[in-house]
């Protein structure tokens, strides 16, 4: 039973290294669209504006795959 338990705490060094390399892409993620304001509704504001928020759910969840993709491609790259 021991045996057991120190086999499941070992990590496993390659998805350790993935699920880092995952986190830090979530973090970028996150930064990227708590700057950039991406999600939030369109809000009324003087002179030029961007796009009206007019996606629908499923377009933003597919725009955050995207991002999230984009950054492990680029935190994969750093390496």
């Amino acid at each position: 039973m021991a045996d057991l338990e120190s086999k499941q705490d070992a990590p496993d060094s390659s998805a350790h290294s993935k699920g880092g390399k995952d986190e830090v892409a979530l973090e970028l993620m996150k930064f990227i669209t708590l700057q950039t304001g991406y999600g939030r509704a369109a809000q009324a504001s003087a002179g030029f504006s961007g796009k009206p928020g007019t996606h629908s759910p499923e377009e933003h969840a597919e725009g955050l795959l995207e991002l999230f993709r984009r950054c492990r491609k680029v935190v994969a790259e750093e390496n």
